[in-house]
């Protein structure tokens, strides 16, 4: 039998607490990971479009014409996802890509008019979508949700930054 008052504990409270500070870390990330899975299935099953879809075209609501290498960049999508999203809204008479006569290298974006009008209707679908998810919290429970998310994502960007060697891309 183990005698317990041999034990010092101080030097089992250091060895576990890390342990346990590590498992609540892992277990809110993997979480976060499974929340934003589902988030997303969900989002893009309610509305029709995948969240990087509807961040495009949401941008381009709000602009009337820009270029595809722009849009890339506000929307911090990788060029080729921008690519193939352009390319699938264009197929289904959502947008329209042209060039123009001044400058011939770059491409230029714009939704179709139908288009404008029917995501400012999906506009009131997301909504019910954002009330529906975040159902049960307190104004103040939201305001302190939003702020811990915004020190992940600012944690989030840092480690990219200092992992990438500069900044963000």
């Amino acid at each position: 039998m183990i005698d317990l008052s041999t034990i010092d504990t101080s030097t089992i409270w250091k060895e576990v607490m890390p342990m346990t500070a590590c498992s609540v870390r892992l277990q809110i990330f993997l979480q976060l990971q499974a929340v934003n899975k589902e988030l997303c299935s969900k989002y893009e099953a309610c509305l029709g479009a995948s969240p990087s879809r509807v961040e495009i075209l949401h941008y381009l609501l709000q602009h009337e014409e820009v270029t595809q290498s722009a849009l890339q960049k506000e929307v911090n999508i990788d060029a080729a996802a921008v690519t193939r999203h352009l390319k699938q809204l264009e197929a289904a008479g959502t947008i329209v890509r042209f060039k123009k006569a001044d400058d011939q290298r770059a491409t230029w974006v714009k939704l179709e008019e139908e288009a404008k009008r029917h995501i400012e209707q999906s506009y009131q679908e997301k909504s019910q979508f954002v009330n529906e998810t975040l159902a049960g919290f307190s104004e103040a429970e939201l305001e302190q949700f939003l702020q811990m998310l915004s020190k992940v994502s600012e944690n989030v960007s840092r480690v990219t930054k200092d992992q990438l060697g500069g900044e963000n891309k």
